[in-house]
């Protein structure tokens, strides 16, 4: 079974996408996240780390507030994916649902190390 989302929430005022999965969880980005975690090619630094999944190091990334990690727009790309514009202009990002789910920031999905 693929995982999907069944619902997405842009929420603006408070910065943070909400995915509720078809398995029941949920996961909350914040946007500074979505931004620190774009998977294109210019974002990841070249074709040689392009990857399935988020780099590790995305989870410690702190993004000031700025236009780049403004939301403007997200749009379905196909059945798979989605992708977002930011104020700034950027929109090159494709985010599967998988590479999304892994980006999850959540406690269950990403334990903090003790």
């Amino acid at each position: 079974m693929s995982l999907s989302p069944v619902e997405i929430i842009a929420n603006k005022t408070e910065n943070i996408l909400t995915v509720r999965w078809s398995d029941g969880h949920v996961s909350c980005y914040p946007f500074t996240l979505l931004r620190a975690g774009c998977p294109c090619v210019v974002c990841r630094g070249g074709h040689e780390n392009m990857s399935q999944d988020p780099d590790p190091a995305v989870f410690d990334v702190n993004l000031p507030e700025s236009p780049a990690t403004h939301l403007t727009s997200a749009r379905a790309v196909g059945a798979y994916a989605i992708s977002f514009t930011w104020e700034d202009g950027h929109n090159e990002g494709i985010y599967t649902w998988d590479y999304l789910r892994a980006l999850c920031p959540c406690d269950e999905c990403h334990p903090q190390p003790v």
